[in-house]
């Protein structure tokens, strides 16, 4: 979800604004998401790289963060979504922890999408986290390094019992990933949008939609001969 600084600065507004349309953003891609029956949706909120930000900013992100866990949490809860948060959370402060395991207790039964919050989260980190979990197993005699396969090592990621995703969307003009589910996006189909994540509306979703059903699948395989 890229752009939100430069929404703002095309406005004339302090970057904060631009976080918290962000945030608005976020509610249309939801209730596109229920509306179309999607089962997971993942947002990259906020990166491991985010961190090197100025602090007055980092802390007006986790300031955002937290009003919309109390504000929030309760309505999606409401609405049958499940909530998961993905990354290092060890860097957050322990109040902010104990909110997001909150969140993640009240709504763990819900069914209708599941809804994962990437936070201090990068794929780089996801990747050598589960190599160091595999690594200690292997040390403590629990494993032995010929059993490691990738189904095991998906097991060890943040993401584990998650599907990959089937299509990763970057919006704001840029054509790259930016660290975020390097191993999940193996065979996720692409889809880069010319706009700033806070213009992000139902329509943008259907789009995205549509984009992937034009798309053929073959995860390495031939192309169909129709």
């Amino acid at each position: 979800m890229d752009g939100n600084g430069r929404w703002a600065l095309e406005r004339g507004l302090p970057r904060l604004a631009g976080h918290k349309a962000g945030a608005e953003a976020v509610s249309r891609c939801l209730r596109a998401a229920m509306h179309r029956g999607v089962k997971y949706l993942t947002l990259y909120a906020f990166s491991s790289e985010n961190w090197s930000r100025e602090p007055a900013e980092v802390a007006d992100l986790t300031s955002l963060l937290r009003y919309y866990l109390r504000h929030k949490v309760a309505e999606l809860h409401r609405e049958g979504v499940r909530i998961r948060f993905i990354g290092d959370l060890a860097r957050f402060d322990v109040s902010l922890r104990e909110e997001l395991a909150r969140a993640e207790t009240l709504t763990r039964n819900n069914g209708r999408l599941t809804l994962l919050l990437a936070l201090s989260y990068g794929g780089r980190g996801d990747i050598v986290q589960a190599a160091r979990r595999l690594a200690q197993s292997v040390q403590q005699g629990d494993l032995k390094p010929e059993e490691i396969n990738e189904t095991l090592f998906a097991d060890k990621l943040w993401t584990a019992g998650v599907p990959d995703p089937d299509v990763v969307v970057r919006t704001s003009g840029e054509f790259r990933l930016s660290n975020f589910l390097l191993w999940q996006s193996a065979y996720a189909e692409l889809v880069f949008l010319d706009i700033f994540w806070p213009d992000f509306n139902e329509g943008h979703f259907a789009t995205v939609l549509e984009a992937y059903a034009r798309r053929e699948r073959r995860f390495g395989t031939r192309p169909s001969a129709s």
